[in-house]
């Protein structure tokens, strides 16, 4: 687990001044401690930028994720057992692991849901988008070349039977998930690798953050086969997870203390054969609240 430090932009230009002119990170730790920062964060905070000038990389914005000292390991949300009970349906757990706590599961939709919500979906897909880290909008990029689109919550009868079970095998409220999202990836699609919980790193998703907590669990549900390619890769844990109907890849990365765990990682395969239709279901630490 690890734990995000906020920080002005004003304390950002300060150190890259000072480390450009040549002053000592101890010196500039001194100096942080005496306006009253504590040690650790003043110390990953010039550790960040010295690093960042000696690699020749982009200096951290206003945020550094620093690892907790004693995380300890997070209580699992996911119930115990091989066989999981939800509102309708018992899902059939494949494997699971428990630092992170991760599983491969199935029977979590059928065969007639899967083809309901494609087609449900496919009027409504738009190129897919990611959140800009500095801006917080919405951006069309390269990284991610998927069409997607976002159900309202409880929208109609089969997406308010899906919210529910979904929301009873991810054990947390139904009012504390977003509205489903399913994406479409065509052959030749895929997505890099990135993190499902919000960075800190702009207005709208401090803002987001602050209205419904932090995203700490994900559900991705296959809803159709996929011959060749999609999967879903964990580079960090050695894990890749096979695109079949009804099948579902859970994963948590954040606890009720608003830590994240950036060992979850992960990302969407290129498709090399047919096409890819997801499910996707996150849930927050609390009643999510949209913004207006």
């Amino acid at each position: 687990m690890s734990t995000v430090v906020r920080f002005s932009p004003d304390l950002g230009r300060w150190l890259t001044h000072n480390l450009n002119a040549g002053r000592a990170p101890q010196a500039l730790v001194s100096t942080m401690l005496g306006q009253g920062m504590n040690e650790r964060s003043a110390r990953a905070i010039v550790s960040a930028y010295v690093d960042a000038r000696q690699r020749g990389t982009a200096m951290p914005a206003d945020a550094i994720e620093i690892p907790d000292e004693s995380p300890g390991r997070p209580l699992a949300r996911l119930a115990s057992g091989t066989r999981i009970s939800t509102t309708d349906r018992e899902v059939v757990v494949h494997s699971r692991g428990d630092d992170p706590v991760y599983a491969a599961l199935g029977n979590v939709v059928d065969a007639h849901e899967c083809k309901a919500v494609i087609e449900m979906a496919r009027p409504r897909l738009k190129p897919s988008t990611l959140v800009d880290p500095m801006s917080g909008r919405d951006v069309v990029s390269d990284k991610r070349t998927s069409w997607g689109m976002f159900f309202r919550l409880g929208e109609n009868e089969l997406i308010a039977r899906l919210d529910r079970r979904l929301s009873a095998l991810m054990n947390l409220p139904m009012e504390n998930g977003e509205g489903l999202q399913v994406l479409h990836y065509p052959a030749g699609a895929g997505s890099e690798p990135h993190h499902d919980y919000l960075a800190p790193t702009n207005a709208a998703n401090r803002e987001s953050i602050a209205r419904s907590g932090q995203r700490v669990s994900t559900l991705v549900t296959y809803l159709n086969d996929v011959p060749d390619g999609g999967q879903t890769v964990f580079p960090q844990l050695g894990l890749a997870f096979s695109p079949i109907r009804g099948n579902a890849c859970y994963f948590e990365y954040g606890d009720d203390s608003g830590r994240v765990d950036a060992r979850c990682l992960h990302a969407s395969a290129t498709v090399d054969r047919g096409e890819k239709w997801v499910m996707t279901k996150w849930m927050r630490e609390r009643r999510f609240v949209a913004a207006r």
